[in-house]
C-alpha cells in the first residue's frame, strides 16, 4: 500500500485526483491538501510516499515546496502548466502530467510510480542537509545553519538573523522550527529560537549572544529545558 498526499488549491482538482485515487487498490490517501503547509502538516506525522502535487499555487508552488524538503517523497507534478516541466524532472519527479487529466494518463503515471516505488533497493539515507530555503520576495533564499544566530517570531512572518544579514519571511515559528535540527537549535522562549553554539552566557532571564550587542528573553517554561541542554541543573 502506497501512501500519498494530494496538494492543489483548487477543489475541482482535488476531488478529481481523489476520485481516480480511490479507484486504485495500491493506494492509500492520508491527506487533500489546499495548501502546502497542510501538506507539510501530515509529512511530519506520517509516512508518505507519494506527493500529488500541483505547481501553480499561492505563497510557496508545489516545485519550491518540493525542493525545500530536506528528504521528500515521491512526487508527481499535475499541473496546467507544461513549462514548468522541466524544472519538475530535475527534482526528480516520476511523472508530470498536464491539467485536464484524464483516468488512464492518470493510471499510467500510478503504474509507472508503483514499479520505481516498490521495487527501489534499500539504500543509505544521505547525510541532511546543512541548510533550509526560505522565501525572500519572489526567490527562494538558502539558509546555512551555521550562519545563524538566532530567529525571532512575529506573528506570521519570521525574522531569521545570520552573521551578515536579516531574512524577514511569511512563515510561522512552529514550521521554522520543524526544519532545524533538534540537537542544534532551541526555542528560548515563544517568540525566540536559539542556536545552542551561539549563546555565549545565560544570566537570569536573558541568553547573551556571541558576537551581539543584545540578550534575548528566556521564558520560564523554557528555562529548565535550556538549563537541562547545557547540563546546568
Amino acid at each position: 500500500m502506497i501512501n500519498c498526499v494530494i496538494i492543489d488549491d483548487e477543489p475541482f482538482a482535488r476531488e478529481l485526483l481523489e476520485g481516480y485515487i480511490a479507484r486504485i487498490p495500491s493506494l492509500h490517501l492520508l491527506a487533500s491538501c489546499e495548501h502546502v503547509f497542510d501538506a507539510l502538516e501530515v509529512l511530519q506525522q506520517q509516512q508518505v510516499d507519494l506527493i500529488f502535487s500541483d505547481i501553480n499555487m499561492p505563497q510557496v508552488n508545489g516545485i519550491e515546496f518540493i525542493r525545500s524538503l530536506h528528504n521528500p517523497p515521491y512526487v508527481i507534478f499535475v499541473t496546467a502548466y507544461p513549462n514548468y516541466a522541466l524544472e519538475g524532472f530535475e527534482l526528480d519527479a516520476l511523472d508530470y502530467i498536464v491539467k485536464p487529466v484524464s483516468f488512464p494518463r492518470f493510471l499510467k503515471a500510478v503504474n509507472k510510480s508503483l514499479t520505481i516505488i516498490n521495487g527501489r533497493p534499500a539504500v543509505q539515507a544521505p547525510p541532511a542537509p546543512e541548510y533550509l530555503f526560505v522565501k525572500e520576495g519572489n526567490s527562494l533564499q538558502r539558509v546555512l545553519f551555521d550562519e545563524i544566530y538566532y530567529i525571532e517570531g512575529m506573528k506570521d512572518y519570521i525574522k531569521i538573523i545570520l552573521k551578515d544579514r536579516i531574512i524577514v519571511t511569511y512563515l510561522r515559528m512552529n514550521r521554522i522550527e520543524d526544519q532545524l535540527p533538534a540537537d542544534r537549535f532551541t526555542r528560548i522562549q515563544k517568540s525566540y529560537i536559539v542556536k545552542m553554539d551561539a549563546i555565549k552566557a545565560i544570566s537570569g532571564n536573558e541568553a547573551e549572544l556571541y558576537d551581539l550587542r543584545e540578550k534575548l528573553p528566556i521564558g520560564k517554561q523554557h528555562k529548565e529545558a535550556l538549563l537541562a541542554r547545557f547540563g546546568l541543573n
